[in-house]
C-alpha cells in the first residue's frame, strides 16, 4: 500500500508496546501500528508484515531480538494451534496487570473518564497526573488451572475415525485434543469416552460443508461443589444408533455422570443447541452451588463457567451494592438468578428481569430450591419491566446490571437514570461496552466510586470487571 512506512512481505524490527483485545502484541515500525501475534509488551522482535489496512497492518513473528521477562514456555502442547487461549506464553501475575490495563485503557479513550494514576484525557504523556477513579488490581486464581465446568466440544473427522477438540484460531479447524488444561478433568475423560464409542459404532461427524453426518458437538457440564456431571450429544439428526450402548459406555467410564441428554439441531448453523431437548438416561439437571445458594443446571442453561471465581466476582458485587437488610434491589439481565439470589441473601426484596423465558423459569425454581421468598422474577425487556414495576410502587434502592457483550441497551440505561437508585452495581465482561454505558451514566448524574476487574479466564484475553455507581 502506497505511501506507508512498510510494505507487504518485507521484514521490520518492531517495538512491541501493548497487547491487543485479541491477544496479539501491538509493535509499532517508523510509528505504525502492526499487530504480532505471540509478542508480548516490552520485547524487540524481528516481523514480516502480511495485511496492510490504512492505519494499521498485521505482521507475524519471525524472531525475537528482545524477550520479555514475562515471557513463560506454554504447558499446553498444543497451545500454538488451538484457538481456545491466547495467553500461555506470559506470565499469571503479568497476565493479571494486562487485564487491568486493558480496563484502564477502555475507561480512559472510550469512556473519557479520568481514571487514578493515569494522565488527565488531552494531556501529554509529561502532564501532571489527576485523581479519578480507583482501579484495583486484577482478582485473580491461586491455582488458574481446570476452572472451566463447561465444554462445548466440535466433533469432526479425521483419518476415518472421530476427532473433537477446539477450533484453530480464527477458522473452524478442529484441533484434536486428549486434554484441556482450562476444563476440568471430567470433560476431558467424557469427550476421549464419546470419541471412543462413537468411532467403535461407526458414528459419523457432521459436516458444517456438506450438512451431512450425524455427532455435532459434545456438551459437557460438571458441578464442582457437588461431582455432579452432564453429557448432551448434540446430533444432527432426531436418533442417536444404539443409543442403550451410548448410555452404557458413558456410566461404565464416569459413575459421576448424573445426567445423559440428546439435544437434536438439524439447521446448517454454527450455533451449537438446536431448539429441542430429550433426556436419554437420569436427571433433567444437576446441582452445583455459589457461595450457600444452590442452583439447578439443565442443558441450555447458562450458568459462569468458573464457579470459584463466580464466587468471588459475587462476592465484590454483592459488597458493592452494601445491603443492610431491607433494601429493594432489581437485577436486570438476571438470567436464571445467579446474581439475584446472592443478593437476596442480605436484601429485603429482590427483582429480577430476563428477556429469555425459559431462563426466567428456571430462576424461578432456583429460587424454590432455596427457599427464598423475597425474590420475584419477571420475563421481559428490562426497559419496559423496569418502569411497570415503578407504577406498581417498587422503588429500587441498587440496580446491578450484568448485561452481555453488547453492553446495556440504551433505553434501560435511561430507565436507570429516571428511576435514580442510590447506587448501580455493573458487572461487565466487555470493558469496551463497560466504558460506554459508564459515560451514559456519569452524564446522567452518577459518580463512578471504583473499579475491580476479575479473572474468570486465566490464560485468555478476557476480563470482567464489578463496578460501583453512586448517584450525586
Amino acid at each position: 500500500m502506497a505511501g506507508l512506512p512498510v510494505q507487504i512481505g518485507q521484514q521490520y524490527e518492531a517495538e512491541i508496546i501493548g497487547i491487543s483485545h485479541d491477544g496479539e502484541g501491538v509493535g509499532r515500525v517508523n510509528g505504525f501500528t502492526l499487530f504480532v501475534a505471540g509478542a508480548l509488551p516490552g520485547e524487540r522482535a524481528l516481523v514480516r508484515v502480511g495485511h496492510l489496512k490504512k492505519q494499521y497492518g498485521y505482521a507475524t513473528l519471525v524472531e525475537l531480538i528482545e524477550k520479555s521477562a514475562d515471557r513463560i514456555a506454554p504447558d499446553c502442547v498444543i497451545y500454538d494451534e488451538c484457538g481456545g487461549c491466547q495467553l500461555q506464553h506470559l506470565s499469571y501475575e503479568a497476565q493479571l496487570r494486562v487485564k487491568r490495563q486493558q480496563v484502564v485503557d477502555n475507561l480512559v479513550r472510550i469512556g473519557k473518564l479520568a481514571v487514578a494514576g493515569e494522565p488527565t484525557l488531552g494531556a501529554s504523556p509529561s502532564s501532571s497526573f489527576s485523581e479519578g477513579i480507583v482501579v484495583h488490581p486484577t482478582l485473580g486464581m491461586n491455582d488458574p488451572w481446570r476452572y472451566r465446568n463447561k465444554a462445548q466440544v466440535p466433533f469432526g473427522e479425521e483419518r476415518g475415525g472421530l476427532i473433537g477438540g477446539f477450533y484453530a484460531q480464527g477458522s473452524h479447524r478442529i484441533i484434536d485434543m486428549e486434554e484441556c488444561l482450562i476444563q476440568h478433568e471430567a470433560n476431558d475423560e467424557v469427550v476421549a469416552r464419546v470419541k471412543e464409542i462413537g468411532s467403535r459404532l461407526g458414528i459419523r461427524a457432521y459436516s458444517e460443508e456438506t450438512g451431512t453426518g450425524l455427532l455435532r458437538h459434545v456438551v459437557v457440564k460438571v458441578g464442582f461443589r457437588t461431582g455432579e456431571v452432564m453429557v448432551v450429544l448434540v446430533t444432527n439428526g432426531t436418533e442417536i444408533p444404539r443409543a442403550d450402548e451410548w448410555i452404557a459406555g458413558i456410566r461404565e467410564a464416569l459413575p459421576a455422570v448424573k445426567s445423559i441428554c440428546h439435544n437434536i439441531n438439524v439447521r446448517q448453523t454454527n450455533v451449537i443447541f438446536g431448539d429441542e431437548t430429550r433426556t436419554l438416561w437420569g436427571s433433567e439437571v444437576i446441582y452445583d452451588y455459589i457461595g450457600e445458594v444452590k442452583f439447578a443446571i439443565s442443558a441450555r442453561s447458562f450458568f459462569q463457567v468458573n464457579p470459584v471465581q463466580t464466587e468471588v466476582l459475587y462476592g465484590k458485587a454483592l459488597e458493592y451494592a452494601a445491603l443492610t437488610g431491607g433494601e429493594t434491589v432489581v437485577d436486570a439481565y438476571c438470567g436464571i438468578g445467579t446474581i439475584s439470589l446472592f443478593l437476596a441473601q442480605r436484601a429485603g426484596q429482590v427483582y429480577g428481569v430476563e428477556i429469555v423465558e425459559e431462563a426466567i423459569s428456571d430462576a424461578r425454581k432456583n429460587a424454590e430450591l432455596n427457599g427464598m421468598t423475597n425474590v420475584h422474577f419477571e420475563a421481559g425487556p428490562a426497559e419496559v419491566v423496569l418502569p411497570e414495576w415503578t407504577r406498581q410502587g417498587v422503588r429500587p434502592d441498587v440496580i446491578v446490571v450484568d448485561p452481555p457483550r453488547k453492553g446495556c441497551d440504551p433505553a434501560l440505561l435511561a430507565t436507570i437514570l429516571e428511576l435514580r437508585p442510590r447506587r448501580v452495581v455493573y458487572v461487565s465482561c466487555s470493558a469496551s461496552t463497560l466504558a460506554r454505558d459508564l459515560r451514559v451514566l456519569v452524564d446522567g448524574g452518577y459518580g463512578v466510586a471504583e473499579v475491580t476487574p476479575v479473572d474468570m479466564f486465566p490464560w485468555t484475553v478476557h476480563v470482567e470487571s464489578v463496578i460501583l455507581m453512586v448517584r450525586k
